[in-house]
């Protein structure tokens, strides 16, 4: 092997021992480890599978131990749609290892050849001398001794008969009966119960609070005030609902946040304080951006600016952990994403070692990047401290939820493009405008901390300052550099370093509004070249794999469509998500009340190819997911917010797509045995709103650029475009 790692598959980079993922029990079952964890994504039931299949043991053998420190591989966050490319692949790799070593020690122990013996369900045969072994007798409660060398070749995906099939999730059944499958359903024994008092607004302080009431009161064990951080630990959840209420009720806070204008945030943005960055390939440059210039052979020059509010993550259960202080070390469940990152971010906030902190992954109600479950393991930590030797269930409220996990940024997205007498776009300028798409917990410092709890006690800890991110694919810029095949292409990332809104990791950083602004874009030249929309795309993009996928989804949606205008509408639209992970084309049908101004999604399309599929289920519900979660984006979500004070506190002031919103999602999955994983699970968003953006210009005959396309901008538009006739 490779000294530093540098030829092996995704994590074995980190670590190459065997063992670190891979366990044979003595009781007939296979320990599968990884440092990703389950958020929805489906991670757990794909290595499951993929371990199955290369060690040729049934699913059912295989247990999962995922995104426990100290027991898995440090495979940092589960984010980026890298958990198949990273985790998935190590594990293909080692399996197959840990198979051929099996077989090895089975040879020598039955006095054979290893490549003549077959192996069915763990049970290794020789058909010569009709002698077995199971893997349990051979290596059962013993470490597998060696490291993966990337020399044993992985079963040849012909042979496969797991990998690509259509398997449920390993704890569908749970989720979907109301079995306990969260981290809110975990109980342990002598469990207390704790609620936080968060300030009413950013920067509030904390001037008085009543803790003496709140102690005196049935069941409340201990309030715990430190500076503007506020909590209470009770016998029950009830008490401590009741104690936290009083509590909030006495508490007196000084404000002083000025956020901007909500109705303006484009603006904003667009004016405000930033540096610019040009984007060459997906990465920005240290450097002064060129000016836009017309090109020689303009026939016509297109210009269009596209914006997205703040978008909340709005988990359907709001944020929760347990954590348990005994003897000077911690132990946390929660349902973070990066359980060692987490790690070290407590051990700075808390005074601890590393060594002396464990944290257990727990899985949350969903969340596809940075919401409240970092801050909660905080929160639980600090409250346990105070009842030793006992676990601490805290759990935010819907409010705690929706006013303090870090949203997605506002965007502005302005292009410009020119097209020469032919209908070809000969020239591309993109400048984007966003605050930080970075706040994951980092190593806290004396002065400075990504977590919440630390805003507000004593000693205080600032927000980390906000810096450019110059990595590729990464931040405000990704998926800014556009995939298309085009003859000059200049893409600039004005950095706004003010955050008036707490920002961080949301599903897809930048792709949603970049994608939203190109895939827009790319139909409203078509309409200027006078092509259709598909035939544009297809003409500007020479990726056979990008092709086939836009051709899978206009031929399920039925295109080309009829006549603009009319109230229905198709659209279509098409990323390849970082520009080197999965491919993904929606397309995508709507009715449009030119009354009520009510749209109406009739149905979806998407198609997409991942390389190899592993799960078909798994595949299939990222992508529908993402389309479903693109659709209540870009009709219904938005951050509200006055001069003060976050709006947004509830159901009703942050809107989600509904049931009977939802349309059916039909997806096709392109399969490429033996191609390499691609990350999905962020594929389908940013075309999944353009798409929709294009469908209801369709409808409509007219387009809006302003999301989310609520029936008071259907109407204005639809009443603005009458008037121009």
């Amino acid at each position: 092997m490779n000294g530093d790692g540098a030829d092996l598959p995704g994590s074995l980079k980190k670590d190459a021992r065997i063992d670190s993922w891979i366990a044979i029990e003595s009781d007939g079952t296979v320990t599968v480890k990884t440092g990703k964890v389950e958020i929805g994504q489906g991670i757990r039931t794909a290595v499951a599978m993929i371990a199955a299949e290369e060690l040729d043991v049934s699913l059912d053998r295989i247990r999962i131990t995922s995104g426990i420190t100290g027991d898995v591989v440090d495979e940092g966050v589960t984010s980026g749609s890298g958990s198949m490319e990273e985790s998935g692949r190590a594990l293909h790799q080692v399996a197959a290892e840990a198979r051929a070593l099996l077989l090895q020690k089975a040879a020598l122990r039955l006095g054979v050849e290893a490549g003549d013996l077959l192996v069915e369900d763990g049970t290794i045969r020789s058909p010569a001398t009709n002698q077995q072994l199971t893997y349990w007798e051979l290596q059962g409660g013993t470490p597998i001794e060696g490291e993966a060398t990337g020399a044993v070749k992985p079963k040849d995906p012909s042979l496969h008969t797991l990998v690509g099939k259509a398997i449920p999730e390993l704890d569908a059944v749970a989720k979907v009966t109301g079995a306990p499958a969260f981290v809110h359903d975990l109980g342990l024994d002598g469990m207390l119960h704790a609620r936080v008092v968060r300030p009413p607004s950013y920067g509030a302080v904390l001037k008085s609070a009543d803790a003496a009431a709140a102690r005196a009161l049935d069941g409340v064990i201990e309030v715990v005030q430190s500076g503007s951080f506020l909590g209470l630990i009770a016998e029950t959840e009830w008490a401590a609902v009741k104690a936290r209420d009083a509590l909030a009720e006495s508490a007196a806070w000084e404000e002083s946040a000025q956020l901007p204008d909500e109705e303006t945030l484009g603006a904003w943005l667009i004016e405000n304080e930033s540096a610019a960055h040009p984007v060459i390939d997906g990465t920005p440059q240290d450097e002064d951006p060129p000016e836009i210039s017309l090109p020689a052979g303009a026939a016509k020059t297109v210009e269009a600016v596209y914006t997205k509010p703040y978008h909340m993550h709005a988990s359907l259960a709001p944020s929760a952990a347990v954590a348990q202080w005994d003897d000077g070390r911690l132990t946390i469940w929660g349902p973070t994403q990066g359980p060692y990152p987490l790690r070290r971010a407590l051990s700075g906030s808390l005074g601890l070692d590393e060594d002396a902190i464990t944290i257990i992954h727990a899985q949350g109600a969903g969340c596809y990047g940075h919401n409240g479950a970092d801050d909660v393991c905080l929160d639980a930590a600090l409250l346990a401290q105070a009842v030793p030797g006992r676990p601490v269930r805290l759990q935010w409220t819907r409010a705690d939820e929706h006013m303090w996990e870090p949203y997605s940024p506002a965007m502005a997205v302005m292009t410009n493009a020119s097209l020469d007498d032919g209908g070809n776009i000969i020239d591309w300028n993109m400048d984007l405008w966003s605050t930080t798409h970075q706040g994951r917990p980092r190593p806290t410092t004396e002065t400075h901390s990504s977590l919440l709890a630390d805003w507000h006690r004593e000693p205080r800890r600032a927000r980390p300052e906000a810096r450019p991110n110059f990595s590729n694919e990464s931040g405000a810029h990704r998926n800014a550099w556009s995939y298309y095949d085009l003859p000059a292409q200049r893409v600039v990332n004005h950095f706004v370093g003010a955050t008036p809104l707490r920002t961080s990791s949301f599903r897809g950083l930048g792709n949603f509004a970049n994608i939203f602004g190109i895939e827009s874009f790319m139909d409203e030249l078509a309409e200027a070249a006078g092509a259709d929309a598909l035939e544009f795309r297809l003409r500007h993009l020479k990726d056979e794999r990008g092709r086939a996928v836009l051709e899978a989804a206009a031929e399920a949606i039925g295109w080309p469509p009829g006549p603009a205008g009319t109230g229905t509408g198709k659209g279509i639209a098409f990323n390849r998500y970082k520009n080197g992970k999965a491919y993904a084309a929606v397309a995508m049908e709507v009715e449009v009340n030119a009354e009520t101004g009510v749209i109406g999604v009739v149905r979806a399309v998407v198609a997409g190819d991942a390389g190899q599929v592993v799960s078909r289920d798994g595949l299939a519900c990222q992508l529908e997911g993402g389309v479903l979660q693109a659709i209540s984006w870009t009709l219904k979500e938005r951050v509200r917010f006055g001069p003060q004070r976050i709006e947004s506190v509830d159901w009703e002031t942050y809107p989600i797509l509904t049931f009977p919103d939802a349309p059916p999602v039909e997806a096709i999955l392109i399969n490429r045995p033996g191609e390499p994983y691609l990350g999905s699970g962020e594929g389908s968003q940013g075309p999944g709103g353009a798409a929709l953006a294009n469908a209801v210009a369709h409808a409509c005959g007219t387009r809006l650029r302003e999301i989310p396309f609520t029936p008071e901008r259907v109407r204005a538009m639809l009443a603005a475009a009458e008037r121009e006739k």
